[in-house]
């Protein structure tokens, strides 16, 4: 049995990770912000990540760190606030950042551990209306790298890049058939990706399946990434 951390766990990814870690007989640590979630399984605590905070539920030794909270904001460049650039900064990388810190001692006390990150497509690909997830979802990915060669040989940090996954984050992009459908047709898979794909892929990368991996941004995005079909 292992001890993980999932950052974001009451909803989406977060919560399809949590529930397989779960299932798996580990101990599986989860916090959420809006979403209050309780289960028989799955220790949960609330947690801000955007505020100072002080997390006495981290255990003593932890394998396994995943950073779920993130934000889809779509708007063309000229239209978005410096304002909103710093939102999501906060959000996605500050918050990170300091799970991260207060976490490490207890990773480095397991001697095999794994920090999950998670990117987008929109970074390495470039799609219009994406300026604001992609500057704070490109630092990410500099993290993960700088990260897992400090970090290296005892904790190890890979990221996950999607593509656009039928969670709650992306509601008003999938709320209708044939927006889905319309958004299924542009992956060379023609389907939008699901909690479970992502989920599995970031139980792999805690696994010791994955001890030969870090500081790698695994691609889970139907092809889009790199494939003209």
């Amino acid at each position: 049995m292992k001890n993980y951390l999932i950052i974001g766990a009451s909803s989406g990814i977060g919560k399809a990770l949590a529930e397989q870690l779960a299932q798996e007989e580990n101990q599986v640590i989860g916090t959420y912000n809006q979403t209050e979630i309780t289960s028989d399984t799955i220790k949960y605590h609330h947690l801000d990540v955007t505020q100072d905070f002080d997390i006495d539920f981290i255990p003593e030794k932890l394998d396994g760190l995943v950073y779920c909270p993130g934000s889809i904001n779509l708007l063309p460049f000229r239209r978005i606030k410096p304002e909103a650039f710093v939102a999501d900064y906060k959000l996605q990388v500050l918050g990170a950042i300091k799970i991260i810190q207060a976490a490490f001692p207890a990773l480095r006390k397991s001697g095999n551990a794994s920090i999950v990150l998670f990117s987008t497509v929109a970074v390495q690909a470039g799609f219009n209306f994406h300026s604001q997830v992609a500057v704070s979802k490109g630092a990410i990915e500099g993290l993960t790298k700088a990260l897992a060669a400090e970090f290296a040989p005892i904790v190890r940090v890979n990221a996950i890049a999607p593509s656009l996954t039928d969670t709650p984050l992306a509601g008003k992009m999938l709320d209708k058939p044939e927006k889905k459908e319309a958004n299924a047709q542009r992956h060379p898979l023609k389907r939008i990706g699901e909690a479970t794909d992502i989920a599995q892929t970031a139980a792999f990368l805690l696994s010791d399946k994955s001890s030969w991996i870090t500081g790698q941004i695994i691609h889970v995005d139907g092809g889009m990434s790199t494939l003209k079909v």
